[in-house]
């Protein structure tokens, strides 16, 4: 069985479609697909559709790409929201939290610290209900470690990784897995796929993120939970492994990374 660990299935782009996608995804062996919220505005999307999914599982947090839009207020919203969801099984982790020093409109000195506040500020609830995360790390490894030493985790994933080899065995030291996916399919991505490559087989999970960054096959076209099989199939190729046993180690780890992520047998 395949796990899917970061797939915004209630994404518009999929059209009203969500359940029937997940249904078809599980028909093609994925059993577990982790729906991260982006914002206050689909805390309840992502909790509603889990619970009608059985393969599906989600996590509660403030995008850094919505921190823009996002106040005090909806920090405030996302502790009572996951205080008053400890008790439902399909709660996994905070997320997706992080920061994003791509997009130009969050790289002023003034954006730059205000995703630092909202991460530091999720992490410390991460914390405190002893969740772990995942990460949204783009160009800002570094910055993302920084916090991670300060404020005890209980791990979570780095997803879409694309740092180095010295920050990758860091995160890994802080008890993270790494997250691939469909840009490992690129010929020319020549480092991540490296990383898919040589990482120690124990860090890797696997995801899609749809609908966005679709393998190469589906470029440009919108990506779906039903391609992880094929994705695993890439990363077996890279590591020469059956396809199988990336399958097992990769929902193994994604389950030893989210340990409330129970999945159906």
């Amino acid at each position: 069985m395949w796990t899917d660990t970061h797939c915004h299935l209630d994404a518009g782009e999929f059209g009203g479609a969500s359940d029937a996608i997940a249904a078809q995804a599980g028909g093609q062996g994925v059993s577990g697909i982790v729906i991260p919220a982006v914002d206050r505005h689909n805390f309840a999307t992502v909790r509603d559709l889990a619970r009608r999914q059985p393969n599906c599982r989600y996590a509660l947090g403030i995008h850094p790409i919505c921190v823009p839009g996002a106040s005090d207020d909806d920090l405030a919203l996302l502790r009572e929201t996951v205080a008053s969801a400890m008790d439902d099984p399909n709660l996994v982790a905070i997320g997706e939290i992080g920061l994003d020093y791509f997009l130009p409109h969050l790289c002023t000195p003034e954006m730059r610290a205000r995703q630092e506040h909202f991460y530091q500020a999720q992490l410390k609830i991460a914390r405190d209900f002893g969740l772990p995360v995942l990460l949204h790390v783009r160009r800002s490894q570094d910055i993302i470690l920084k916090h991670l030493r300060r404020i005890s985790l209980p791990g979570g994933i780095a997803h879409a990784f694309n740092g180095s080899f010295q920050q990758a065995e860091t995160f890994i030291g802080l008890g993270f897995r790494l997250g691939f996916g469909g840009a490992m399919t690129f010929p020319r991505a020549l480092q991540i796929r490296r990383l898919a490559a040589t990482v120690p087989a124990s860090a890797l999970v696997l995801e899609t993120d749809a609908p966005d960054i679709s393998p190469v096959w589906l470029h440009p076209a919108r990506n779906s939970p039903e391609q992880l099989p094929r994705i695993g199939a890439a990363m077996a190729e890279l590591r020469c492994m059956p396809v199988d046993e990336i399958a097992r180690l990769t929902t193994a780890n994604a389950q030893a990374a989210l340990p409330r992520l129970q999945l159906p047998a």
